[in-house]
């Protein structure tokens, strides 16, 4: 999904209707800070990254609260071209603080990856402007493999699949809810620990699924790296 905008475009937004409550004697405080929500209430390409861009040119702070990579838009601004996945699109503004929360799972080679090929477009300083929840699940390779195989079993026994990006964003919400899965702040932490853990979340992974192959050490070499780039993106919460 494309959408252009300039920042003129923002104008024609009206404000919030007004307080619901008003009329109440339950008092008003008029002087805090407004919070504004986009929800979607379908599948997706509803526009959301375009009103989420839009309203961005006039908030401190931009946060993304669920969802992984398996899905995204494009933001054209001056003419450039934008492709968000993991990053909240309000990431291109210069003024704007972007967080990811705690509900997002992130595949780090994915948000890299993404913020260096906009940084080719012209997206600037977005590593000063980028915070990361230490409490965001990690979406690994393995799970990635995983979603596919899933997928084929589904295509051998119900002869149907569910047509998943496979991404990898499934297995790991199902890591989270299982209480096996591995966040940020265990790859922030003590990296002899997280290897211990991530060995066993891999080996737990090949019983079930025994087609499964993981070069653990490989795996571990670059999750180390990642993790040393993630750090200054985390300690602005601290």
């Amino acid at each position: 999904m494309s959408f252009s905008w300039s920042a003129k475009d923002h104008k024609s937004y009206t404000n919030p209707p007004s307080n619901p409550t008003q009329g109440l004697k339950r008092p008003r405080n008029d002087t805090g800070n407004k919070v504004t929500v986009v929800l979607g209430a379908q599948w997706g390409d509803e526009g959301k990254g375009k009103v989420v861009d839009l309203l961005a040119t006039e908030s401190d702070l931009v946060c993304r609260c669920q969802g992984g990579n398996n899905a995204g838009h494009t933001v054209v601004v001056e003419g450039k071209e934008y492709d968000f996945h993991l990053l909240p699109s309000g990431i291109i503004n210069p003024k704007s603080i972007c967080v990811i929360g705690n509900g997002v799972v992130i595949h780090l080679p994915g948000l890299f990856g993404e913020a260096e090929n906009n940084e080719k477009k012209g997206l600037k300083g977005w590593e000063k402007r980028l915070i990361v929840s230490d409490r965001a699940h990690l979406v690994f390779d393995f799970h990635q493999v995983v979603d596919g195989i899933q997928e084929t079993q589904r295509q051998a026994t119900e002869g149907k699949i569910i047509g998943t990006t496979k991404k990898g964003i499934g297995p790991t919400y199902a890591s989270r809810a299982s209480r096996i899965g591995l966040r940020v702040c265990d790859l922030l932490g003590d990296f002899k620990e997280f290897s211990t853990k991530f060995k066993n979340l891999v080996e737990q992974y090949q019983s079930m699924y025994s087609s499964l192959t993981v070069d653990t050490e490989s795996q571990l070499k670059k999750l180390k790296e990642y993790g040393e780039r993630l750090q200054p993106m985390n300690e602005e919460l601290l």
